[in-house]
């Protein structure tokens, strides 16, 4: 599997890629992106050192320099891109994949992605087949160290309320989010895996296997909080537990981050192809002009939103995008904004729970992960059956959404790991559960 992906670079390190992988990437991406020189920032990983002393050595070999603004979060580039007016990025990271793992994060001007259409196959292109002509010695680019943090805590800090009121768990995961958490959060917030540490040894750093969020749980409960929150690897995801210990799904987050800036302005929102009808008919409840179902992944929502000028977007995955933030995911941010209605809800004696339980009518699966040898012929098989079952809507532009009067569902293959996803959604449990095992039966017939 290649590791150039529909939205980064990313596999298992020494085995999917190697340091002359992110050397190449490096010589070809300033001539790529027409820049002179790029910003590059790296997360804890054991093998992100590494990385970046290749990756800027060949950033240097080509002639451009380095922007090396150190440790930091995925969104903290975002911000330096944007801040340092500078026209490339790269944040050295795999996000929440296991510690193995390791990737890039690559960023033109004004922090707009660069997926695999607007660049990564060509810089793939590049990495494969073009040769390497390193520059003379007195044309070598240099590295210069630029410290960002307190410009960065600074913006970020604009977003805060006054969480005084507020009993708040959080899990660092081991990951990015510990440069943060305590300046913005405070000493009373009780905290867990906050020290960084690239061998993630509390669990995993991906929040959405809800396996990793039982220690962060556990706490909410043990220190009677009013919410708990939990960062992945990089901190450009976050999930939430409400005060009785429960798993908020980020789709029923994107509803209450939604609900935040619907009451302040109306305006459309974008959200994925696997969100619930709950999310989308409570945001048109609360006034969104328009709700857009667009594809799954960064590199396609900060492009979608941009076109429709949306105030704000969430995925399931558990990316949120601001309209305030350059049109960019941040995991602190959407915390912060969700403390904003917690701390309200709080005035009004209500409790997180009461949101969710109010936001919530429909009966969800979550995304379900099979593993598969013949992904394309499951598929296949699904469409031809359901399509032929006069469905209310057909979306085909990440898999399929297929939607029924009392249920839908969503059929995709991954753009990132080997699997094929699926969502299922109805009015009542049996419903979903009737609708579910027909699925399934169907796609365990190709393992």
């Amino acid at each position: 599997m290649s590791v150039f992906k529909a939205y980064d670079i990313r596999g298992i390190y020494n085995k999917d890629f190697d340091k002359n992988t992110a050397y190449k990437v490096g010589f070809f991406l300033p001539g790529l992106l027409k820049s002179n020189s790029v910003v590059v920032g790296r997360d804890i990983r054991l093998t992100s050192d590494e990385i970046f002393d290749y990756l800027c050595k060949g950033i240097t070999d080509s002639g451009a320099n380095v922007i090396d603004i150190g440790l930091s979060t995925t969104p903290m580039v975002y911000f330096a891109t944007v801040f340092l007016k500078a026209s490339a990025s790269v944040q050295i990271t795999a996000s929440h994949n296991p510690k193995e793992y390791n990737g890039m994060k690559i960023s033109r001007a004004e922090a707009i992605p660069v997926g695999g259409d607007t660049g990564l196959k060509e810089l793939k292109r590049l990495c494969n087949s073009e040769k390497i002509v390193p520059v003379p010695d007195s044309k070598k680019g240099k590295i210069e160290k630029k410290d960002i943090y307190n410009d960065y805590l600074s913006f970020q800090k604009k977003f805060l309320p006054d969480i005084s009121s507020l009993n708040i768990s959080v899990d660092c995961s081991n990951g990015m989010s510990s440069l943060f958490a305590e300046k913005l959060f405070g000493e009373k917030t009780h905290y867990i895996n906050n020290k960084m540490d690239g061998s993630f040894p509390a669990h995993e750093p991906n929040p959405l296997d809800e396996k990793n969020c039982k220690q962060i749980e556990e706490e909410v409960l043990k220190n009677k909080s009013d919410i708990g929150i939990i960062y992945d690897g990089d901190a450009d995801r976050v999930m939430f537990i409400d005060e009785k210990g429960r798993f908020i799904p980020a789709d029923i987050v994107t509803a209450i981050i939604g609900s935040y800036y619907l009451s302040k302005e109306k305006g459309s929102v974008l959200v994925d192809i696997r969100t619930s009808k709950s999310t989308t008919e409570y945001l048109k409840k609360k006034g969104a002009t328009d709700v857009y179902i667009w594809k799954v992944g960064h590199a396609f929502a900060k492009m979608k939103i941009r076109e429709k000028k949306c105030i704000f977007g969430g995925e399931l995955a558990g990316h949120y995008y601001f309209r305030d933030f350059f049109n960019c995911d941040s995991g602190i941010l959407a915390s912060l904004l969700v403390l904003q209605i917690v701390v309200q809800l709080k005035k009004d004696n209500k409790k997180l729970s009461s949101l969710v339980d109010e936001i919530v009518v429909y009966k969800n699966s979550g995304e379900i992960n099979f593993k598969l040898e013949r992904k394309k012929e499951a598929v296949s098989e699904i469409y031809d059956k359901y399509s032929k079952l006069n469905p209310n809507s057909i979306l085909d532009f990440d898999g399929y959404r297929i939607e029924f009067d009392d249920w839908w569902f969503n059929i995709r293959l991954s753009n990132t790991e080997p699997y094929l996803r699926l969502v299922v959604e109805a009015k009542t449990d049996e419903e979903l559960q009737e609708h579910f095992s027909e699925l399934k039966n169907i796609i365990q017939k190709y393992q």
